[in-house]
């Protein structure tokens, strides 16, 4: 294997085990991807059902566009794999991550039937790229979710095609996708919008009305 994937992997294992602590990837939940080379499209990618506070970088597979593991490891790659390499088709980024964290699933419910989540007027809007002022209106599609990754897949890059701007989407009852150029700017990313939707959720609890008895 390259010295990139090496270091590919690396990073994307201390990500994981980041993110394990932050109790966005609790267990075996959460996948987490980053190209190694565009043509043919090879993509290091996190293993099925390994727990993430214990992945390292040994147990990062190498995939094609197919989903075939051409590492030679014996594990399986994340059932999602497919959705990550969507992603990266239409978008054209470097780096995928997805998180299972409390907040982005129940957002992800409780804003379903409006098949999206705006999030505005925060500073920490500026840390997404692109977006200068706090008066940015971000829109988080939500999508319904499915075990037929491949109608998953076609549902996201409809997504995608359609919210250009969008810097990740939600999967109901699910979690949360973000991406971007490189794996720091996808770390930021859903470092940036993991905020913004626990502060979304905790003040819809302190705003409501409360019961007195």
């Amino acid at each position: 294997m390259s010295d990139r994937f090496a270091q590919i992997s690396t990073n994307l294992a201390s990500i994981a085990r980041e993110f394990q602590v932050r109790g966005w990837a609790v267990g075996t939940s959460g996948n987490f991807s980053a190209v190694v080379d565009r043509e043919p499209l090879r993509l290091a990618m996190s293993p099925s059902g390994i727990d993430k506070g214990a992945l390292m970088a040994e147990h990062i597979l190498m995939i094609d566009q197919q989903v075939r593991v051409i590492s030679g490891h014996a594990a399986k790659p994340s059932d999602e794999s497919p959705l990550h390499i969507r992603i990266i088709q239409e978008r054209g980024v470097g780096a995928v991550l997805h998180t299972h964290s409390i907040w982005n699933t129940i957002l992800s419910d409780l804003h379903a039937d409006e098949k999206g989540l705006a999030i505005e007027g925060y500073e920490m809007l500026k840390g997404l790229e692109g977006v200068s002022t706090h008066q940015h209106r971000e829109w988080l599609p939500i999508l319904e979710n499915s075990q037929d990754m491949s109608a998953l897949a076609d549902s996201i890059g409809g997504t995608l095609r359609k919210h250009k701007g969008a810097h990740a989407f939600l999967i109901r009852r699910h979690g949360l996708y973000s991406w971007g150029e490189n794996l720091a700017q996808a770390k930021r990313h859903v470092e940036i919008i993991e905020f913004l939707l626990e502060a979304t959720g905790r003040a819809l609890l302190i705003r409501k009305p409360q019961v007195r008895s």
